[in-house]
C-alpha cells in the first residue's frame, strides 16, 4: 500500500504514526506545507498556494493507493485531487481552533473525506460527522519511569529541590510561561521551575524522569503529547484543562487538571512535598504505538475496500 502523507508541519507524534505504518509495510511520502514555520508564526497564503501543484506532480509521479490528510489546513488540497481516497486526521488546533474558518474548513473536510479521525473524545463529542477516535500513540519503549538521581545526572541538573518542568518554548504566548512562573512564586513549596525546549525527543524522557511535575498552563492545545508521554514516565501532571488533557489523566494518581489558579497552585504544593510519581503509564494501557499503526492500518484497508471509494479511486497507470 503506498500513501501520500500531506502535514502542515511533521511533528514528533507524526513521525511515529509514520514509522509504525511503514513497519506494517505501508510506503509513505511526506509532503510538507511550503516555507518555514516556527513558534506561534504561521506560513504565508503564498507558501500554500504553491503546495497544490506539488501534490498533482507528486499524483502524476507515483501510484498511490490513498491520500492521508493531517490536520485540517491541508484538508481543502487534498480534497481537490480527484483520483484518490482521502483519510483526513484532525489534530485539535483546527477543529477546536478559535478562528471560526478554521473549525469550518475542518468540518467541511471531515464531511467530504472517505474517513475522518480524531484523537480524543473532546473532539469526537464536537464532531457531528461519521468519523473514527484514535488516540495518538505513545512510545512507551522510549518513555519510561527511570531513577530521578540518574535522569538529573544525565540532563546536569544539580540540585535536590523539586523541579516543575514547562516543556515549552517560553516565548510562545499560547503556552502562557508568565502563568507558569506565577503559579510557582505563589506556590507555598521550594519548587524550581524549569524549562525545556530545542533538545532531541529522545532526550525528553530524561528531562520528565528529572522533574517532579508536569506544569502546563497552555490557553489551548491540540494534545498536548507531553502530557501523555509524562504519564508513560509516571511524572505527575498540574494543567490547565486543554485539549485532551482531562481525559488522558483522569484516574491518574497526583494530577490535578484545572484552569483555576487556586487548584493548580495547590497541585503544585501537594506533588512538591510528596515528591511521589504517579500511576500514569498503567492509566495510558492501550495508547501504544503499536495499537496507533493497527488501528490507522485497519481504517485505510475499509476506505480501499469500499465500492469505487466514493469515486476517488483511481485506475493503476492513470494520472491526476
Amino acid at each position: 500500500m503506498n500513501v501520500l502523507q500531506l502535514v502542515t508541519s511533521p511533528r514528533p507524534f507524526f513521525d511515529q504514526q509514520v514509522s509504525v505504518l511503514e513497519a506494517r509495510g505501508v510506503d509513505c511520502t511526506v509532503l510538507e506545507v511550503p516555507g518555514a514555520h516556527s513558534g506561534d508564526s504561521s506560513r504565508s497564503a503564498t507558501d500554500y498556494a504553491r503546495y497544490y501543484p506539488r501534490i498533482l506532480s507528486e499524483l502524476r509521479s507515483n501510484d498511490y493507493d490513498l491520500v492521508h490528510a493531517n490536520y485540517g489546513l491541508v484538508a481543502p488540497f487534498a480534497l481537490a485531487q480527484p483520483t484518490r481516497p482521502v483519510v483526513l486526521s484532525l489534530w485539535g488546533t483546527d477543529l477546536m481552533s478559535d478562528h471560526d474558518w478554521l473549525r469550518s474548513l475542518s468540518r467541511f473536510g471531515a464531511r467530504h473525506a472517505n474517513a475522518a479521525i480524531v484523537p480524543s473524545r473532546a473532539m469526537s463529542s464536537v464532531l457531528e460527522t461519521d468519523h473514527e477516535l484514535i488516540p495518538f500513540g505513545v512510545d512507551t519503549d522510549l518513555f519510561e519511569p527511570m531513577s530521578q538521581a540518574d535522569a538529573r545526572e544525565r540532563v546536569g541538573w544539580e540540585t535536590d529541590r523539586p523541579i516543575a518542568l514547562f516543556p515549552y518554548d517560553r516565548t510562545r504566548a499560547v503556552k502562557d510561561y508568565p502563568r507558569a512562573r506565577r503559579l510557582v512564586e505563589r506556590a507555598d513549596a521550594d519548587l524550581e521551575l524549569r524549562t525545556v525546549t530545542g533538545v532531541d525527543h529522545e532526550e525528553i524522557p530524561s528531562y520528565m524522569n528529572a522533574s517532579d511535575v508536569l506544569l502546563v498552563t497552555s490557553e489551548r492545545e491540540s494534545g498536548p503529547m507531553v502530557v501523555k508521554e509524562a504519564a508513560a514516565c509516571n511524572l505527575p501532571v498540574v494543567s490547565t484543562d486543554v485539549g485532551f488533557v482531562r481525559e488522558t489523566v483522569a484516574d491518574v494518581t497526583d494530577c490535578v487538571v484545572s484552569d483555576d489558579d487556586t487548584a493548580l497552585i495547590d497541585g503544585l504544593e501537594y506533588v512538591a512535598d510528596a515528591r511521589r510519581r504517579s500511576d500514569g503509564r498503567e492509566a495510558i494501557d492501550g495508547l501504544s504505538l503499536d495499537a496507533l499503526g493497527t488501528s490507522l492500518l485497519s481504517v485505510y484497508r475499509r476506505v480501499l475496500e469500499r465500492d469505487d471509494s466514493a469515486g476517488r479511486r483511481a485506475e493503476v497507470g492513470h494520472g491526476v
